[in-house]
């Protein structure tokens, strides 16, 4: 778990890093956050598999299910936060930090779970 946290913060800098360069300070704060929330959402779902990865499919793949749900959980969050404070969330700077640090993420998990 420690590489993908790595990976997640490194990958949160540098998102938020280009948030600030483009939009200003609000968007990188923005990012930031959302990237922490990538980054503490694909941990747990690590978490929540880890235990599983040579247990029957059938709990494999509930799991697995739950980790896909707290991801949804966060796009949702993207939204609501977009849409109730648009002035401190921006929603381009929003979804680019969760996005950006969660599906490289995402992919990095494959190689994981083998």
């Amino acid at each position: 778990m420690i590489p993908t946290a790595l990976l997640g913060l490194l990958l949160g800098a540098a998102i938020s890093g280009a948030a600030y360069r483009f939009s200003g300070t609000r968007a990188a704060v923005a990012a930031a956050v959302f990237a922490g929330v990538a980054l503490v959402i694909q941990l747990s779902a690590l978490a929540l598999i880890k235990p599983v990865k040579t247990a029957p499919v059938q709990r494999f793949l509930a799991r697995w299910g739950a980790g896909m749900g707290l991801r949804l959980l966060g796009v949702v969050l993207i939204a609501v936060a977009a849409g109730l404070d648009p002035a401190h969330f921006p929603a381009v700077p929003t979804a680019a930090g969760f996005l950006g640090v969660l599906l490289p993420l995402l992919f990095f998990e494959v190689r994981l779970i083998r």
